[in-house]
């Protein structure tokens, strides 16, 4: 429950909502009307908010979720970039990301993934310290198919469901239930989903047991497993001729040109 230290934090963007609950900082992305897509500024936002919990002397974890039924499905396709007067992705490029700032986080980040989880949603799951997920969540990543070498899945994702699997998702598009993806390593935790919430916050108390410093320690050498972050490859392909028909495709609800006739699936792509 919301106590009496609980106040609005601007993260730059309308369509995230910060609430303080005790010592918890919970983001909540809200944006139903594009299905919680992210833009530019929302994950800046997010960014924002990891360094704001390591820099508050009363803040001591981060706990982010999503609204509805979804989590995130990843960033924004239809360039509907609509919660403020700056686009901080044209300023920064992909430094607007919150991937690093996660995964470096001094404070516990928490993901409670209420739903459709995908794209960049999938980082953020990935690199929580703890990830907790309704039973109704959906996993994928489906970057290849909008011409995107997403090479931060191709680091990270590999350590926590296998080659085997990660090829499958990454090449085909594959989706994880919720089951799959804790049976594969994905995810810490499968709950009921009216137990989202409740257990999420006993997870916070938990983890605030464990010895700020000491956490941080072995938090570096766990997350020392993950392969190199190849930014030069990254930055290439989601400026490169690819991703403009991958992104076209996807607001037209037709196959990209580069699917073979005999291939292309009925509806959407």
């Amino acid at each position: 429950m919301t106590n009496g230290m609980a106040k609005d934090v601007d993260l730059g963007s309308r369509f995230l909502r910060w609430e303080q609950r005790g010592t918890t900082a919970w983001v909540t992305i809200d944006r139903p009307e594009r299905r919680n897509a992210l833009t530019s500024n929302m994950y800046f936002g997010i960014r924002r908010a990891v360094d704001r919990v390591n820099a508050s002397r009363t803040l001591h974890a981060l706990v982010v979720t999503g609204s509805g039924d979804v989590f995130a499905p990843g960033g924004e396709l239809g360039g509907q970039h609509d919660d403020g007067d700056i686009n901080i992705g044209e300023l920064l490029g992909t430094g607007a990301m919150p991937f690093d700032s996660i995964r470096d986080s001094r404070k516990p980040v928490i993901a409670a993934v209420n739903g459709l989880c995908m794209g960049g949603g999938l980082l953020i799951t990935m690199l929580a310290d703890v990830a907790i997920a309704s039973e109704r969540a959906i996993f994928g990543a489906p970057e290849l198919r909008r011409g995107v070498a997403d090479a931060y899945h191709a680091a990270i994702l590999p350590e926590h469901v296998g080659i085997a699997i990660s090829r499958d998702m990454l090449f085909t598009g594959r989706r994880l239930t919720a089951h799959e993806a804790e049976r594969h390593g994905l995810v810490a935790r499968v709950v009921p989903h009216e137990q989202l919430i409740p257990t999420t916050e006993d997870v916070v108390r938990e983890l605030l047991y464990a010895a700020p410093r000491a956490r941080v320690a072995l938090k570096r050498l766990i997350n020392a497993r993950y392969g190199a972050i190849d930014r030069i490859t990254f930055e290439e392909s989601v400026h490169g001729d690819e991703v403009v028909e991958g992104f076209r495709a996807f607001v037209d609800k037709r196959p990209p040109a580069w699917v073979p006739d005999a291939a292309a699936p009925e509806g959407r792509a």
